[in-house]
């Protein structure tokens, strides 16, 4: 755990969040800057930087595995998967993190 890391205070439960998903390795919770209908976050408790500092298969395939739990519990079918990896990427919070969105068309290049 990173003290300063608002995500980890999140799955340390020190921030309410709201959170839609937990088990004991991730958590999930709504974006606060939503840019989708259906937009929220799905986070390792355990702290990471970034992707970069993600080694173990195991527990990134974790994180990826519970995103069809959640989009069936939200009634979700189609959604969008992104995660940003330094700061010229867009990432601004930096404990890894993987958007899911949904509920709208999306176009590509992302941006």
């Amino acid at each position: 755990m990173n003290s300063d890391c608002i995500f980890c205070k999140i799955a340390n439960k020190e921030i309410n969040a709201n959170l839609i998903y937990e088990d004991e390795n991730t958590v999930a919770f709504n974006d606060l800057n939503p840019q989708a209908p259906v937009h929220f976050l799905v986070i390792p408790k355990k702290h990471y930087e970034s992707l970069n500092e993600i080694k173990d298969k195991e527990e990134f395939g974790n994180i990826f595995s519970v995103i069809p739990k959640i989009a069936e519990k939200l009634g979700i079918k189609e959604y969008r998967t992104v995660v940003n990896t330094g700061e010229s990427a867009g990432q601004t919070v930096f404990h890894v993190h993987i958007h899911v969105m949904a509920g709208r068309k999306f176009t590509w290049p992302a941006g």
